[in-house]
């Protein structure tokens, strides 16, 4: 697939939106009013980004903890998000699941889940289920780099390869599990992609820092999956700039070498693919604040929308989550 102006723009303006609204989330989460644990994917845009441009709206998307940018980028709801953060009746899972269970079966995302590799089976079932229906969509399971050292995803990997499923792993690799890194953690010099090739997945490995280029790689990956079902596996390169849960930054914790943390922002993806585009005269300054204005509006309303939405009825906890849409749910699952 060709990377065109038209999508380039796309590609930056999801990437400003994702950013925008965590910032937003961020900086509003010391109120205490958004109870729930969140781990947010400021620094980690693009491949939210670059697969929800090349995923169509029926394809089905599954997730882990860290799942806002996934969620937004296949077409959930903002409103319904911000709701869901503020434990409020309209949220995408009724204010039930918080930051880390967030569902759109409007849009395709069927769900994120806060124990460590848990959605990659439910991604392989969701992929077996579109190939028994001869169907021609795919299966994106979103995971992190701590989720390759979990056993089931080796069992699912297998199970896919074997059963040719249309499955794509995306493996968004920060580098580390928590305050661990991959030093600690596998062998030196071992690609994660070299161990999925091993089992048998058209793997590769790629870097978020030029975006264009990792949409032009992952198309093709998508491409395999979706015509000839060749299950994929891409490690994409990337980094969180936050701490792993909470709005803060954990720099002062040492975890990290700080050449690493100022090579990052230094490669900051979005702020490359905007002057990429401002120098290409794809966008001009005054188009570029027009986007963030709108952006910032978005933001505003579903802001307002989550703080005057009802909190859920206690009668009612044990009822069944909603699909989400921009107001309210039409329930999916009965009592």
């Amino acid at each position: 697939m060709e990377t065109t102006p038209e999508i380039a723009l796309a590609l930056l303006a999801q990437m400003k939106r994702i950013r925008m609204v965590e910032e937003a989330i961020a900086d509003r989460y010391p109120e205490g009013r958004m109870r729930c644990p969140t781990h947010l994917s400021i620094g980690q845009e693009a491949p939210a980004a670059v697969l929800g441009s090349l995923l169509r709206m029926d394809d089905l998307v599954v997730s882990s903890h860290r799942a806002h940018a996934h969620y937004l980028a296949k077409g959930g709801s903002l409103r319904a998000l911000i709701a869901e953060l503020y434990g409020k009746e309209t949220g995408c899972s009724r204010g039930r699941g918080g930051s880390m269970h967030l569902v759109d079966i409007d849009a395709g995302f069927m769900g994120s889940t806060a124990i460590v590799a848990n959605s990659i089976p439910v991604g392989a079932g969701l992929g077996l289920a579109l190939r028994m229906r001869h169907s021609e969509n795919i299966a994106c399971i979103f995971l992190g780099d701590g989720a390759v050292e979990e056993g089931v995803f080796y069992e699912t990997a297998n199970f896919a390869v074997l059963r040719r499923l249309p499955v794509v792993f995306i493996c968004e690799n920060n580098g580390y599990s928590v305050y661990s890194p991959l030093s600690v953690r596998q062998p030196e010099n071992r690609e994660l992609s070299s161990l999925a090739a091993a089992i048998g997945l058209r793997s590769g490995c790629v870097d978020s820092v030029d975006v264009l280029a990792l949409h032009a790689q992952v198309a093709e990956r998508m491409r395999a999956a979706r015509e000839e079902c060749l299950p994929a596996f891409i490690e994409i390169k990337t980094f969180r700039w936050r701490e792993h849960c909470g709005p803060n930054h954990d720099d002062d914790l040492g975890y990290r070498d700080a050449r690493l943390v100022d090579y990052w922002h230094a490669h900051d993806p979005l702020r490359l693919l905007q002057e990429r585009l401002l120098d290409e005269r794809c966008i001009t300054s005054v188009g570029l604040a027009t986007m963030e204005r709108g952006i910032r509006d978005e933001i505003e309303d579903a802001f307002r929308f989550a703080e005057d939405s009802p909190f859920p009825d206690p009668d009612t906890l044990a009822e069944g989550v909603y699909r989400a849409d921009d107001s309210v749910g039409i329930p999916w699952v009965g009592n």
